[in-house]
């Protein structure tokens, strides 16, 4: 079988190819449109068939320099960490806290069912975390940073089965988000009370300049540089951390430093920065997955994907709907639940655009969830994921 080794520069490039042809294939098929599959997914699976095809025929193979990869991805989750401005929790409401405390108890209970399910089947606990939160709640971004943080501790197959979960999660959120809004509002006669017929905007839209870019880098920059100085003395005293997760914090003390004075954190430019590091990052993580690892894993995979399908519909039908105050907002708000925690922020607001196109405008649902979605529950699966692989995998 021939080798083909990839530098850092020759990594990049074949990532940026296959995100422009992700992005291409995207545009022309609209089964992926409909259920936001990202680009960089979908390019990045293309050649990780590709790379399967050649390991089945042991024909080729590939091996793809890492380093920038990890940089995209510590950039990214750094980039989070802006986000999580506690006064923007606060002025958000109560809402916003208790749909907050929702996601966080959702994100501990996907976790818990995939660690029990793993057991049940005698496999590893990660791969049971690898089926949790982290493709869930997580998405394809949480899944290729955990995916080989979870195989660096001896969980073969972690990333895989983490992105194919994650794939699976971004369709199965849409699919089940409508029927279970429709059947709240039948069975509990909800009625829309909302007039409003425009999305609120959780974060204000500021002009973004070059000098704006080059701040947002700076403070990101700042952030990575601290964490990369922090981590190394925290793991020498035995305890193991992402590369990302204390950059990650520091940049969340940081913005919420920076928003008790009075200048204001560039989180449009901070946000713009990041997204594009992630679709680097995803692309680079998904062209070198290796497919052929999945295969013994398929029937305790599809088990435990369909137990955590079952678990976020009735955890929206019953916990979400109750908490959040048993009225119209809070079956939309049910609706937006199904999409981020099973997929991604735009998933949920797809499910409410969806359902409220028909039954009527919800202000408040259409605040909270992408605010929750968007800015804090990143920050704080993140923290959960670390806690459950410290105690269940080491």
């Amino acid at each position: 079988m021939r080798e083909i080794a990839l530098d850092m520069y020759q990594t990049l490039g074949l990532a940026i190819v296959l995100l422009l042809l992700g992005t291409w294939i995207k545009s022309k098929v609209s089964v992926l449109q409909k259920y936001f599959i990202p680009a960089p997914v979908i390019g990045g699976l293309l050649f990780s068939l590709i790379m399967l095809v050649g390991h089945s025929m042991e024909i080729i193979t590939f091996n793809f320099d890492s380093n920038l990869r990890n940089f995209f991805m510590v950039v990214f989750f750094t980039s989070v960490g802006f986000l999580a401005s506690f006064s923007l929790l606060k002025k958000g409401g109560v809402a916003v806290a208790i749909f907050l405390f929702a996601a966080i108890i959702l994100v501990t209970l996907q976790n818990g069912v995939g660690v029990a399910l793993a057991k049940v089947f005698g496999l590893n606990p990660g791969i049971g975390l690898a089926a949790g939160s982290i493709p869930l709640t997580g998405g394809h971004g949480t899944s290729g940073a955990f995916g080989p943080y979870l195989e660096e501790r001896g969980v073969v197959g972690a990333t895989v089965v983490a992105v194919a979960s994650a794939t699976y999660g971004l369709v199965a959120g849409c699919i089940i988000g409508g029927p279970i809004a429709k059947r709240l509002m039948e069975k509990f006669k909800l009625v829309c009370k909302d007039d409003r017929k425009e999305q609120v905007s959780a974060v204000e839209e500021e002009k973004v300049t070059e000098a704006s870019i080059f701040r947002a880098v700076c403070l990101i920059g700042i952030a990575m540089g601290l964490g990369a100085t922090i981590t190394p003395i925290i793991k020498s005293y035995g305890l193991a951390l992402p590369a990302y997760l204390i950059p990650m914090l520091i940049a969340a003390i940081m913005r919420n430093i920076i928003d008790s004075s009075s200048k204001k954190t560039p989180v449009n430019e901070i946000s713009i920065v990041g997204n594009v590091c992630l679709s680097l990052f995803l692309s680079m993580a998904l062209m070198s997955m290796k497919l052929w690892q999945l295969a013994d894993l398929a029937l305790p995979l599809i088990t435990i994907l369909l137990a955590q399908t079952v678990v976020m519909g009735l955890f929206a039908y019953f916990i979400t709907f109750n908490l959040m105050g048993r009225d119209y907002d809070a079956a939309v708000m049910a609706t937006g639940h199904c999409g981020f925690g099973m997929g991604a922020t735009p998933n949920a607001i797809a499910n409410m655009e969806a359902f409220t196109s028909v039954n009527g405008f919800s202000t408040k649902a259409f605040f909270v969830v992408p605010l929750v979605g968007s800015l804090f529950i990143d920050f704080f699966n993140a923290v959960i994921i670390q806690t459950f692989t410290s105690i269940f995998v080491g």
